[in-house]
């Protein structure tokens, strides 16, 4: 009798057999594979909120844009104030018997009304508006050479979205003092010992006042 042959597995290859940790090396790559998947459309979800974190209709961006518009309709009100003279005017308009500017309170600058002047009114009509203040300050050359500033419309204290735009203006030496109707009374500043500003230099330049606006929202 011939000798039995040792029956073939299913699949055609006898007795051979998978390696004992092959199914284990598998499972271990396929959990890998998930990992990696998991990580990389984890990323993919940061970055696009990153991307659109900022938009158009955003808080911080429209808050800059209104920033932005205010300060350029502040730069605008000075432009138009000095070069149609209703700025200089405003600064002259000084009455030596209350040694401030006329019709200010009794703390000697404007509080929640503009103005009664052509500044005032550019001011008024560019910031009249619910929720927006602004304060103006002069800068100059004080006694001694020391930088002094004095107020001139203050309405509160700025927050921190404020914003400023600033116009230097020279006074001559020869310039009048105004009435309370802006009219000269024929009176130069350089004769004036109660203007707010002293005489910075020996020149025909009186001195020089930088006027700042600073306007933020409520």
């Amino acid at each position: 009798m011939s000798a039995r042959r040792p029956p073939r597995g299913r699949s055609g290859e006898g007795d051979t057999q998978r390696p004992a940790g092959a199914a284990t090396d598998r499972g271990q790559a396929h959990t890998l594979e998930g990992v990696v998947a998991g990580l990389i459309l984890l990323s993919a979800v940061v970055f696009a909120l990153e991307m659109t974190a900022v938009t158009p209709l955003s808080a911080s961006t429209s808050s800059q844009h209104i920033e932005n518009q205010q300060e350029s309709t502040a730069r605008g009100v000075l432009a138009s104030a000095a070069e149609t003279g209703a700025l200089e005017r405003a600064l002259l308009s000084w009455n030596a018997s209350s040694e401030q500017f006329y019709n200010t309170s009794r703390l000697g600058y404007f509080t929640s009304d503009a103005p009664p002047n052509e500044f005032g009114r550019m001011l008024n009509r560019s910031f009249n508006r619910g929720g927006v203040a602004y304060n103006v300050y002069l800068r100059y050359q004080g006694a001694g050479g020391a930088p002094d500033t004095r107020q001139y419309v203050y309405q509160g204290r700025p927050s921190d979205n404020s914003v400023q735009a600033t116009w230097t203006l020279a006074l001559a030496e020869n310039d009048e003092i105004h009435d309370y109707e802006e009219a000269p009374t024929g009176t130069e500043i350089s004769d004036e010992p109660t203007f707010f500003a002293p005489p910075a230099s020996d020149s025909s330049v009186y001195n020089v006042v930088r006027v700042e606006v600073v306007v933020w929202r409520i």
